[in-house]
């Protein structure tokens, strides 16, 4: 189990690069803006879970989410165009500055997380889109759903239906069909390079924005914050014995959590993550990093990671 003493989470950033412009703080990541075409993404090590940034941190998990992330933006560029750029840091992605479209496109292969927890409640239509009869948690859908989320500034994302985007002129019929299109590419891709190492994609979500009238994937893909895995191996059978699947996700912290009676609501404070566990959630990040991969992970350990951070991004930026 990894040392969570052996390196200094990064819970908080405040960075004033070089030509910045503009700095955006969300749950995860940090945005700044630099010039009028760039944004420096700070993936910190925060974890947030049903919608609540917990008060403690997790080392490494940044350092995870934006390698995994920059493997799969690469891997997708032949589908569609990327914000990415370049990864100077361990923690940083660097990229084109888009105009975020207000929307999660979430799709799901499987009946599972929240898709599962409505259907248990007797729901079969989520998004506007039908839910088949007869399915037991887990199973896999006939073909993907598409069950889109707006996107809150703060609080909780609600889902939406794609006749209410419409309605909303969240987007235009054409771009909205554009994002259904790539949304069925991506997830297809990453299903394939998940089958390749062992996993099952089960359900994920994309994000996209405009630059120059063109559509762009934005933010993170395919990493344990935007996504579940099963492991493929026993799947079928875990099924038909009704066990629980492996998973790789973030599902078992909201597991935890809900064991510890926190679910996002009103009125509740999330309880303070022991050391034990913490170190739990690091060595599960890990692990799929390198499952997903298949390459080892080598944690950048620092003590002063902001430094570190702040003389890599400024060395990226004067070589500009």
């Amino acid at each position: 189990m990894m040392d969570v003493t052996s390196t200094t989470p990064i819970t908080k950033t405040d960075f004033n690069f070089s030509g910045q412009t503009s700095a955006y703080f969300g749950k995860v990541r940090d945005m700044y803006g630099i010039g009028d075409d760039l944004m420096v993404a700070v993936v910190s090590d925060r974890i947030s879970a049903f919608d609540v940034v917990m008060p403690r941190g997790i080392p490494f998990k940044g350092q995870v989410l934006n390698g995994v992330a920059a493997t799969f933006l690469d891997s997708v560029s032949d589908i569609i165009t990327t914000w990415k750029l370049a990864t100077p840091d361990p923690n940083v992605t660097i990229g084109y500055r888009c105009e975020p479209i207000r929307l999660e496109m979430v799709i799901r292969g499987y009946l599972t997380g929240h898709a599962w927890r409505e259907y248990a409640l007797g729901k079969r239509t989520l998004c506007g889109v039908t839910m088949p009869e007869g399915m037991k948690e887990h199973d896999r859908f006939p073909s993907p759903i598409i069950t889109p989320a707006t996107k809150a500034e703060e609080g909780h994302d609600e889902d939406i239906s794609s006749a209410d985007i419409l309605s909303r002129n969240i987007v235009t019929p054409q771009i909205y069909a554009e994002l259904e299109r790539v949304t069925h590419a991506l997830f297809a891709r990453g299903t394939e390079m998940a089958s390749e190492k062992g996993l099952i994609l089960v359900d994920t979500k994309y994000e996209f924005g405009m630059r120059n009238d063109t559509l762009v994937l934005i933010d993170e893909i395919h990493t344990p914050d935007s996504s579940r895995y099963f492991y493929k191996e026993g799947y079928l059978d875990r099924q038909e014995k009704g066990e629980p699947q492996k998973q790789l996700s973030k599902e078992f912290v909201r597991e935890w959590l809900m064991s510890h009676d926190f679910m996002g609501l009103e009125n509740q404070s999330p309880p303070e993550l022991d050391d034990a566990f913490v170190s739990v959630v690091t060595t599960r990040y890990i692990e799929l990093y390198e499952k997903i991969t298949g390459d080892t992970f080598h944690g950048e350990e620092s003590i002063s990671p902001l430094t570190r951070i702040e003389n890599n991004v400024e060395e990226w930026l004067s070589k500009r």
